[in-house]
């Protein structure tokens, strides 16, 4: 992906980013005003070994070992009932051991023979008086029954406060910038992770690039999306001065370019699933090369839903069918449409074999005379990727014409029908996108103009 596609990407979920950063925000905010202020405070101890006035270096040493291996138990000693029970007696508390363990902690380092002890509370003062309770607590503890004499020697061991507990101006907890930040960061992260994770499921082709990655054919033109297509189809006709009726223009001029090394031109439109608008496609681009001044047949062979008729407000009864099966002519089925050169063969009726007709010789035959009596045959065929009919008409043409739906079509589908007409020895001559957003992150020059 590009660094363009990355901010489409993050344009086309903006909405559900910046929903999830707020939900998030408010979720930091609700739990920081929710949690109870915690304070904490600690008291620093040194721990040391007496070894007398006359100790020798050696054995001031050995005190001094001695003094570091002991810490590391003392650590383990402060927050049990031998140093705790003592403080709640002493200061009345309505609590347990295991309550009052909980809010006490201490840790010393390895290179020093000093123990922070740290209490929190919810009651500033009572953090204080808390760690400089235990802190006595275990001084007497130590001196009195861990490290006692057997005669009436004074302990081996010293504690000495360094730095007694004060009160806290400040709570530690919660910390409401840093909850109320984190919460928003989590929020964007999700929003950003569900839009990554929508955009790797949902493998629609909604640009012109994502037409070009899934199908090797070139893309011929782009038709912009318009709300009130289906009640006026044929907009080149309707209001010839419409963006999108200069989109079909711009089609049909590509469509001249392509080089097919033949005088007259047989194209079968067709697309990938249904509701796409190839049909729409297909009116529009014959009546602008009848307006081009060339001779145009339009053929309706979607013998399963057929939509030209309908489209063009003409009868429907008596066409494409009937002349497969012999019992008309192409000249008798044939309907002159407009002031142009456009001549129109409907479906006719819905036959229950419409593969086996399309691909019959009679069709071939009924191609061959209108190609030399037209200069540009354009055939309406079913979607390709639920039927074989536009596959085998393809074949007895110059090539195929796929449509696509922008949001709608996907990529995997797009090219599943193009391999599907090239398997039959058919070739796709180039697609043409329909529906291009005119506004949001996946609008593209063709949508612009469109809209």
């Amino acid at each position: 992906m590009t660094a363009q596609d990355y901010v489409r990407l993050l344009r086309r979920n903006l909405v559900l980013i910046i929903s999830l950063t707020l939900i998030g925000l408010s979720i930091g905010v609700l739990i920081a005003l929710t949690t109870p202020a915690r304070y904490t405070t600690s008291t620093r101890l040194l721990v040391s070994a007496q070894a007398g006035d006359t100790a020798t270096p050696a054995e001031l040493n050995l005190a001094r070992g001695y003094a570091q291996q002991a810490v590391t138990s003392y650590v383990d000693i402060i927050p049990s009932s031998l140093v705790l029970q003592p403080v709640i007696d002493d200061l009345g508390l309505d609590s347990t051991v295991a309550q009052l363990s909980s809010k006490v902690s201490a840790t010393a380092s390895t290179t020093s023979t000093a123990i922070t002890l740290t209490v929190a509370d919810h009651n500033p003062a009572q953090a204080a008086r808390l760690a400089n309770a235990i802190g006595d607590s275990f001084t007497t503890v130590v001196a009195e029954q861990l490290e006692r004499p057997v005669d009436a020697r004074p302990s081996l061991v010293r504690i000495d406060t360094l730095e007694a507990a004060s009160v806290p101006i400040s709570p530690a907890a919660p910390n409401i910038p840093l909850t109320v930040s984190l919460g928003a960061l989590l929020g964007l992260a999700a929003g950003i992770g569900i839009g990554v994770l929508r955009s790797v499921l949902d493998n629609r082709v909604r640009t012109i690039e994502d037409v070009e990655r899934a199908v090797s054919a070139p893309m011929l033109g782009g038709i912009a999306l318009d709300p009130e297509a289906k009640k006026r189809p044929l907009v080149v006709a309707a209001d010839a001065r419409d963006p999108r009726a200069e989109a079909f223009r711009s089609l049909r001029t590509n469509v001249k370019f392509l080089d097919l090394g033949e005088g007259s031109m047989a194209l079968t439109v067709t697309s990938a699933g249904p509701g796409e608008g190839k049909s729409t496609t297909t009116a529009n681009l014959a009546i602008t090369f009848a307006e081009s001044g060339a001779r145009v047949a339009l053929i309706d062979a979607d013998l399963r839903l057929p939509r030209i008729a309908d489209y063009f407000s003409i009868e429907g009864g008596v066409g494409l069918t009937e002349v497969l099966i012999g019992r008309a002519t192409a000249s008798e089925t044939l309907q002159h449409w407009g002031r142009g050169a456009l001549f129109i063969l409907p479906a006719g009726t819905i036959p229950p074999n419409p593969a086996e007709l399309l691909g019959s010789s009679a069709m071939t035959a009924l191609l061959n005379d209108l190609k030399a009596a037209f200069d540009i045959i354009l055939i309406d065929s079913p979607p390709v990727g639920l039927v074989t009919d536009a596959a085998v008409l393809a074949r007895q043409t110059q090539g195929a014409i796929l449509v696509t739906a922008s949001g709608k079509t996907r990529a995997g589908r797009l090219s599943d029908a193009e391999s599907t007409i090239e398997k039959v020895g058919a070739k796709v001559l180039g697609t043409v996108v329909t529906m291009l957003p005119t506004r949001g992150a996946d609008r593209t020059a063709y949508g612009v103009y469109g809209g």
